[in-house]
């Protein structure tokens, strides 16, 4: 291309993606009305450190939870230990006495609380609550916007603001809830599965998903414990502030600064103090007409990420003193950042507004230069916060290519758990490194639920899955010192591991991989689970990779194994199988949405395989999927989407992505993603994590290799869809803008600019 030819399409490049962004502004706002709220799933605030749970009113009390801050009780698996809630504030109009009424207590109708909205901005990460309370004919105008900050990421704050229709005294609590222990609490690493529902049911507790939605299954999954060791109020400062511990675990530290209207000094300021609440109660007098904010600031810290309740006081009244608008300035100003890379999509509304949401919700729950990972579900007590491979496989490349600096810290995990991987490995007879199925993210202990022990010892196709985050990361920054001092280590002790752990058979003259469980987890005590073999075979393969980039000496036993290893195919290799045929029967439709041989075609995974054979696997194991069933469980939709796109089958392609917005996993009025439709197990970032990788990976083509980031087949398009673009993408130092679009000829084609 010349260079004025270069400069044009620069040009037109910016002007369409700037169009784009014109044309979907709206794609990054929520909303809720009166009418949503019966089927209403909250919304999160986080900033991958902190996060709160939304409510109707925006002034609940809502639960909330630090990073990696687990409860280690005795008898029962790790869990997120629920901090204090922050998000409280009350209000009345009422004359005090035994008559007042409080507004968090008031039914939520057309009566008490009229012309509601709630909106979540994608965009700038708030929620804005906003409606004219009616309280025994005082009508009271009232606006509330909450946000986690970006950009100081200890603080949180709500503003509330109100305009009377009255003159008098109102009265306002500032609280923090101090929650009570869970009762019961189940010893989940000794249960088995039917003592758990005997357990359940005798308490009087269902799985049942509970109206209005909750965000996970409560009656397992509940919070921990936060004790708090010390609290302090001070009616002079506004203040409160305390330490606490999690059972068996860290120290944490809360505090608050109350902002009151400038230039209304209050009628009265208390300080309540028991077992539960600790909070600020405030008078104040208004007059008809005249607009009062009120801000609640908020400081938070746990051990290693900050300091106690006097570090957090004196934030939280630094906060104060510079003032809400300043705090709102400065998170929008990091949001805004964050959104510099973006996917944009024309000609589809609904589907550009979930690209917004899914990758707001990963944002929020990641965070940059750590090595913390992100669960199933961010900071939320679902799967009880530990990690999975739902972190290395669906969530870390949805990452990588637009945050790489959110993606690190998940491969930076599974190097500062090694040790405790290795551990495990030697006490189960095996080399190298094996972790754990459910790890814990401050200490990559094994955290299984004990119904699920076979999962945590056989479902071993985790390793292979860290291994090969480890060399995405590598392929996609080409950075060898990291890979030297960091991820070589990881990818070598895995190698290791599947050394030892696969078997030689000398009458087939191959190795196998025996009593593993299978990915379709109904699948238990196999051998040679095909995706857990063609993962393993990945990894070793890579490990020799790697250390040939280092100028290391690989094990020669790694590519043997690797070239060797059975892959099971039909009769004639026409197509893979889902498992060694030896027990297999015609399973290829049964569990993970409709058969793990969707997984053969993760971006990730990059399988290499002929046209015929990936057709082949396509129309064996994809296309006979009931759609109905693959629609309601949500990590099985992006693998069948971008399956169809490997192929050109971009009808089939657009058919199963839209399965996104009709099975019934994407919650109003937030688009939150569940596990799946019938179930509550919400913020599931595994299934957005899937969403993102079809728009990135999927309809693009593009794959990272050492060559580069190639298009590895003809980028697709979904009929109607004018283009899609990732807008300045990262990879090997540079910025780049992808654009898939339809020539003149309606032929689709993808062009790049670097900048």
């Amino acid at each position: 291309m010349s260079r004025i030819g270069a400069v044009l399409y620069a040009l037109f490049f910016l002007v369409a993606t700037a169009s784009a962004r014109g044309e979907t502004d709206a794609s990054f706002r929520l909303s809720a009305g009166l009418e949503d709220l019966p089927a209403y799933f909250p919304a999160y605030l986080a900033n991958g450190y902190i996060s709160a749970l939304s409510a109707p009113r925006g002034t609940e009390a809502t639960r909330a939870y630090l990073v990696a801050f687990m409860d280690y009780a005795a008898g029962d698996i790790s869990r997120p230990a629920a901090v204090p809630g922050w998000t409280e504030i009350d209000f009345s109009s009422s004359p005090t006495g035994a008559g007042q009424a409080w507004m968090n207590r008031a039914p939520l109708n057309e009566r008490d609380f009229r012309d509601y909205r709630q909106t979540l901005d994608l965009h700038e990460a708030t929620l804005t609550t906003s409606y004219r309370y009616l309280d025994r004919g005082r009508e009271t105008a009232v606006e509330v916007t909450t946000l986690v900050s970006e950009a100081s990421p200890h603080l949180a704050a709500s503003r509330f603001r109100i305009t009377p229709d009255y003159d008098g005294v109102v009265q306002l609590s500032f609280a923090l809830m101090l929650w009570a222990p869970h009762a019961p609490r189940f010893p989940l690493a000794q249960m088995s599965g039917p003592e758990m529902e005997e357990a359940l049911a005798a308490n009087g507790l269902s799985l049942e998903p509970r109206a209005p939605a909750t965000p996970d299954r409560e009656a397992l999954w509940y919070p921990g414990y936060t004790e708090v060791r010390a609290s302090e109020g001070d009616g002079g400062s506004l203040s409160l502030w305390l330490d606490g511990q999690a059972e068996q675990g860290l120290p944490m530290a809360m505090a608050a600064a109350v902002a009151l209207p400038e230039g209304v000094p209050p009628e009265t300021v208390t300080v309540h103090r028991d077992r539960y609440r600790l909070a600020l109660d405030v008078s104040i007098r208004v007059e008809r007409g005249r607009t009062y904010d009120f801000t609640k600031f908020i400081a938070v810290s746990r051990a290693g990420w900050g300091g106690n309740a006097t570090d957090d006081l004196a934030l939280a009244r630094e906060a104060r003193d510079r003032g809400f608008a300043r705090l709102l300035e400065e998170h929008r100003a990091a949001w805004d950042a964050l959104w510099q890379p973006d996917i944009l999509i024309e000609g589809d509304a609904k589907a550009q507004q979930v690209a917004h949401s899914e990758l707001y919700y990963l944002l929020a729950s990641a965070t940059a230069d750590t090595a913390w990972p992100v669960g199933p579900c961010g900071l939320t007590t679902c799967y009880a916060g530990h990690a999975f491979w739902d972190a290395d496989t669906w969530i870390f490349p949805a990452l990588l290519l637009l945050h790489p600096e959110r993606a690190k810290p998940m491969v930076a995990f599974r190097e500062r758990t090694l040790d405790a991987a290795r551990q495990r490995a030697r006490q189960r007879g095996f080399d190298g490194a094996m972790y754990p199925w459910e790890s814990d993210p401050e200490n990559g202990s094994e955290q299984t639920p004990h119904s699920a022990y076979v999962l945590g010892e056989t479902e071993i196709h985790v390793n292979a899955d860290v291994a090969i985050a480890q060399w995405q990361y590598y392929l996609a920054t080409h950075d060898r010192d990291w890979l030297r001092a960091h991820g070589w280590p990881v990818i070598r002790e895995v190698a290791r591991f599947w050394a030892s752990r696969a078997t030689y058979d000398p009458g087939a003259q191959r190795y196998g991989i025996a009593h593993v469980n299978s990915v379709a987890e109904s699948n238990t005590d196999i051998p040679n689970d095909t995706f857990t073999n063609v993962s393993a075979a990945k990894a070793l393969s890579i490990a020799t990779a790697a250390a040939g980039v280092l100028g290391e000496r690989p094990d020669p036993l790694w590519s043997r194994i690797a070239r060797l290893l059975y892959i099971p195919l039909a009769p004639g290799g026409e197509h893979h199988l889902a498992f060694d045929p030896a027990v297999m029967v015609d399973r290829s439709d049964e569990d993970f949405g409709g058969g793990p041989m969707a997984l053969l075609f993760l971006p990730s995974l990059d399988l290499a395989m002929d046209a015929q054979l990936r057709r082949h696997d396509y129309e064996y194991g994809i296309r006979p999927s009931s759609v109905a069933r693959v629609a309601a469980a949500s990590m099985g939709i992006a693998p069948r989407s971008i399956a169809a796109d490997t192929i050109g089958a971009a009808a089939d392609a657009a058919a199963w992505f839209a399965t996104n917005f009709t099975g019934g996993t994407l919650k109003p009025p937030f688009n939150v993603r569940t596990e799946t439709a019938g179930n509550n197990v919400g913020y599931f970032l595994t299934g957005s994590g899937g969403y993102l990788q079809s728009l990135i990976y999927g309809f693009s083509g593009l794959r990272i290799r050492e060559t580069g980031l190639i298009e590895a087949y003809a980028p697709v398009l979904p009929p109607g869809w004018k283009s899609l673009t990732l807008r300045n993408l990262s990879f090997r130092g540079q910025r780049l803008n992808i654009r898939i679009a339809r020539d003149a000829a309606g032929v689709v084609r993808l062009r790049r600019q670097v900048h």
